[in-house]
């Protein structure tokens, strides 16, 4: 039979056992031959490098990228471990030329460099920190900042170019350019258009940006006013963006007054030039004017808001589409554009569906339109002065406190010589409302008029909701009101109307009256509470009563409320500033055939409301009073 043969894998096992020491053998010379020249070249790398070409280079740097003159006042630290870094410190940038502008100051510098360049006499860095910078900067009128000046920044922006969508650089204005962080800086910026100075302080940030044809992302926190602010910003093209050219970018502004967020197409530097997607929002309004120092009149009850939508330029303006906005808690959907054509006042128009609406909110901010040039305001009256509106508006149901409307359409019309808010139509209380509100003119001080008009309403069940006392009508009813004022809207009182308001209905009943108990206590008493006599309601076929309003009283004419057999009639005025009564009244036979079944008998309403007091009047023996 012979041996036995050995398996195959044996033989090919011994090849790789005879080679595999050699290797690991190899191996472990050349990782310590690179550890040793990694120890050696630190070790030697002070003697080897000149502090001054780092430094030097340094200075370099900065005036290369930025186009202004760089200058080290303080002594420079090198480390070595475990990454060469440079520290310098009392650094100013200031511009070149016979301006010596001061750009801005840094209190330290550090940043990593090249050993090898450094040993070769070449200075490169990377990986820079920036400890209390102080940058003075200026936002021209076209939109851009100032912040480099003829350096390799400046013409890599002028130089970069869209091709495709995409950022396209030439490779001879490409450079690195690393991590760039910064502690406990100061921003000022000095707008020229608005002539006001912003001031960024406690500024951190975290830049990454690999070179200058790559992608960006930044985070910078900031202390303005008072009030933290974080801003996040990315974009694949930021030298188009840095030149105020439109490019895709991405950012978000958070702080404790507001949010905001924007992703799309933009341009920093004209913000008629933008597309994309736009969040904001504020959950307390006068909390933001305040630390604004931007006061509105009437603005505490429009607490928060917020929206989101697709925004897209359009000539002139903005198209907003998907529009989902809230106002202190009632959201709308719909349309709406703003337009700010040359030479004339700004516009915002559109369409918005609420499933639920305050009209509250909705009369503050329209009222707040038109107060906007009050005393202590700004003297041109602030941008709402300057805001013409046209807005459609729908709800499935709005809230008029303590009033409920279902299916409203509304609209709000101001321009610059007329101011309309009208309800249209909407079910109320099983009928209908329409309302017409409208500020004269002359700069909406002029005062304004109220029109308001209910049809077929349930009055009963309104008047036992709202829990009313007094002897009030219990029925299906119509009210109609037309009241105006000299007075601006915003500073309307109760006592500062005029006009006339008038209520008809018909088969209803008008409780704490009881007719038959007023007859009989007036042969007995001369003045008497008409709650307590009055047990039973006065059942009517007919209501018809009108008052005239002016300066805090409504004055009645001739009102009827006539029953199966006796008719009530009131005249006289109620003071409704103090709930006082002053009328007169009479009841009668409501057939003048029945006059000797019930006959005349006038009498004095006075006292206050909701207790009157009621007292018969004497009569003649020809009927007349005394």
């Amino acid at each position: 039979m012979g041996t036995s043969r050995q398996p195959r894998w044996r033989k090919k096992i011994r090849p790789v056992s005879r080679w595999l020491p050699g290797f690991a053998r190899l191996a472990t010379v050349t990782l310590l031959v690179v550890l040793s020249i990694f120890v050696a070249l630190r070790v030697a790398a002070p003697y080897l490098i000149s502090t001054g070409l780092v430094r030097s280079g340094i200075e370099d740097a900065l005036s290369k990228w930025a186009g202004y003159r760089a200058e080290v006042a303080g002594k420079p630290v090198i480390e070595f471990w475990p990454t060469p870094r440079i520290t310098l410190s009392k650094i100013s940038v200031h511009q070149k030329g016979d301006g010596n502008r001061l750009l801005g100051t840094i209190e330290s510098l550090s940043a990593e460099f090249s050993l090898i360049d450094a040993i070769r006499g070449r200075a490169s860095f990377h990986e820079f920190h920036l400890f209390r910078p102080n940058l003075q900067l200026t936002r021209e009128s076209s939109g851009v900042i100032d912040w480099t000046n003829e350096g390799l920044l400046a013409r890599a922006i002028s130089g970069a170019r869209e091709e495709g969508g995409r950022e396209v650089l030439d490779r001879k204005l490409d450079a690195a350019v690393g991590a760039i962080t910064v502690e406990d800086g100061t921003v000022n910026v000095a707008d020229v258009a608005s002539g006001r100075t912003y001031r960024f302080e406690g500024v951190t940030a975290d830049v990454s940006w690999r070179k200058l044809s790559s992608p960006i992302t930044a985070v910078l926190i900031a202390r303005m006013s008072g009030q933290d602010l974080k801003l996040d910003f990315s974009s694949p093209s930021p030298l188009l963006i840095f030149g105020g050219n439109k490019a895709e970018m991405s950012g978000s502004l958070t702080s404790s007054l507001l949010t905001a967020r924007f992703q799309g197409l933009a341009n920093i530097s004209h913000l008629f030039d933008l597309s994309g997607n736009m969040a904001l929002n504020i959950p307390d309004l006068p909390a933001l004017l305040t630390w604004a120092d931007r006061s509105l009149p009437g603005i505490a009850t429009l607490k928060t808001f917020s929206i989101e939508t697709d925004v897209a330029s359009v000539a002139n303006g903005f198209r907003f589409d998907n529009v989902n906005m809230s106002m202190n808690g009632s959201n709308a959907k719909g349309v709406m554009d703003v337009a700010f054509p040359p030479g004339k006042r700004a516009k915002l128009g559109g369409t918005l569906a609420f499933d639920q609406m305050n009209f509250r909110s909705l009369f503050d901010a329209f009222v707040l339109r038109l107060a906007a040039g009050e005393a202590g305001g700004r003297p041109d009256g602030g941008a709402l002065q300057k805001l013409d509106l046209d807005l459609r508006l729908s709800a499935k149901q709005a809230l008029i406190e303590p009033f409920i409307l279902s299916d409203v359409g509304a609209g709000i019309i101001v321009s610059s010589n007329e101011a309309k808010f009208d309800i249209g139509d909407s079910e109320f209380e099983g009928g209908s409302l329409s309302a017409h509100l409208e500020a004269m003119r002359g700069d909406f001080d002029g005062g304004g008029k109220l029109q308001l008009s209910i049809r077929g309403a349930d009055f009963a069940g309104l008047i036992e909701r709202l829990q009313l006392k007094g002897p009030l009508p219990l029925a299906t009813g119509s009210l109609d009101m037309s009241i105006k004022t000299t007075k601006p809207l915003w500073k309307v009182e109760a006592g500062d109307v005029t006009g006339r308001i008038a209520f008809r209905a018909r088969s209803g009943s008008l409780p704490g009256f009881d007719a038959e108990a007023v007859r009989e206590e007036a042969t007995r008493a001369d003045f008497f509470t008409l709650n307590a006599v009055s047990h039973r309601a006065f059942a009517f076929d007919n209501f018809d009563i009108a008052a005239d309003l002016a300066d805090g009283v409504a004055t009645i004419h001739g009102g009827r409320i006539e029953g199966p057999q006796q008719t009530l009639i009131l005249s006289g005025v109620i003071p409704y500033h103090s709930n006082g009564l002053a009328l007169s009244g009479t009841i009668e036979a409501t057939d003048p055939t029945a006059s000797t079944s019930f006959p005349p008998l006038p009498f004095f309403v006075g006292g206050a409301w909701p207790e009157p007091v009621i007292s018969p009047a004497p009569v003649t023996q020809q009927g007349s009073t005394k």
